[in-house]
């Protein structure tokens, strides 16, 4: 493993950051979230890897995962970055790699180009880290599917124009019986709730989605029926590893934030810095920041091989989050008062790092993948 990047991989994480410094720090409605995503889609940030011939840039794990890293350290509004994320790791990545050429090419480039939102659509009231448990129906009629089901918490789902869905064909069958499909919105039978209000991640929008006899046609299924588990699995590790990047640049512009402080505020006529316990606890800061991005270079490093790295993910993505919500408390308490308050933006940093701990699978999930791969 190279400790060094190219001059090329220099390039792109310094174009990255320095266009994410140019985007919104917050983005509150449909006008301006699409606008956004134009933005994201003409700089190339929705296709980092996917394919060229279908619009995106062909990066490697570790290249997108730089690539958002610096998203994430150049932007403040860690909730289009998370929708972006997930347009393109949950939605646009599993249809590129496994629905039909036809039906990748009508899809993906509209994702890539942001001219289209897509959303991932698997979670259900009973059914969030156990997939097996779908209740959402898919029954095949002729050269059409019906799709019947409720599913909940849907990252873009209030904006959306296509859905990565997950159903079943026999519930039956537990997690054998999972299979994707392509739901456009505008498909009879498909109806978006209304955004919910969340703690966090404010600019992405989260909603419910209501499949109600829906039809689309065969042509519409990712892969083989019963193939579902394997591919939003897969998308999984792209996601925890691609998508949490974002936070280890977001920890990168706190960390920045908190040392600067510590240097400027004074307190018994010295900088705060010099008191043991401040420094101290941005040195925690620093080990928790570097911990989780060598973790997060190491398992797109081990993707990149070929290697499944199931540990390496959930090493990587228990690392980021419960880093990301740590060094948070950690930048309140250091800012004291003023971290508490709105309008310097630090409290923001918690209220959206503590998400991450839940999507994507929680961090007890990430806890039971490491301990299966120690044998336990």
């Amino acid at each position: 493993m190279e400790f060094g990047w190219s001059e090329e991989q220099e390039q792109l994480f310094e174009g990255a950051l320095a266009f994410a410094r140019e985007l919104p720090e917050s983005v509150l409605d449909e006008q301006s979230f699409r606008r956004a995503f134009a933005r994201l889609g003409e700089f190339g940030a929705l296709g980092l890897c996917i394919a060229e011939e279908l619009g995106g840039m062909g990066l490697a794990s570790l290249d997108a995962a730089r690539a958002v890293e610096g998203l994430g350290q150049g932007c403040a509004d860690l909730g289009l970055l998370f929708s972006a994320a997930a347009h393109l790791f949950a939605c646009a990545v599993p249809i590129a790699a496994h629905a039909s050429p036809a039906l990748a090419e009508r899809v993906v480039p509209k994702l890539c180009s942001g001219e289209w939102v897509g959303a991932n659509a698997i979670t259900e009231a009973e059914a969030g880290s156990d997939v097996g448990a779908l209740r959402t129906r898919a029954r095949r009629e002729g050269d059409e599917y019906v799709l019947d089901g409720v599913k909940s918490y849907v990252t873009n789902g209030p904006f959306a124009d296509v859905f990565m869905v997950y159903a079943t064909i026999d519930p039956a069958h537990g997690y054998m019986g999972v299979t994707g499909f392509v739901v456009e919105r505008d498909r009879p039978g498909l109806r978006v709730g209304e955004a919910f209000e969340t703690m966090g991640l404010e600019s992405s929008p989260i909603a419910s989605l209501y499949l109600d006899g829906c039809r689309i046609p065969a042509s519409n299924r990712v892969g083989e029926e019963g193939s579902g588990s394997t591919i939003f699995a897969e998308s999984m590790h792209y996601e925890r590893t691609g998508l949490l990047a974002a936070w280890v640049g977001g920890m990168q512009r706190v960390l920045a934030r908190v040392v600067e402080h510590a240097r400027e505020r004074r307190q018994f006529r010295r900088p705060i810095g010099k008191f043991q316990a401040v420094s101290h606890a941005v040195a925690d800061m620093m080990f928790r920041l570097e911990s989780a991005r060598l973790l997060l270079y190491r398992a797109c490093w081990a993707r990149d091989r070929g290697e499944q790295a199931t540990a390496e993910v959930a090493l990587a993505k228990l690392a980021i989050s419960e880093g990301a919500v740590q060094n948070a408390l950690a930048a309140i308490q250091i800012f004291g008062g003023a971290g508490y308050i709105k309008e310097l933006g630090i409290e923001r940093m918690l209220r959206d790092a503590v998400p991450t701990t839940i999507f994507s699978g929680t961090s007890e999930i990430q806890r039971d993948l490491i301990a299966r791969d120690l044998g336990l």
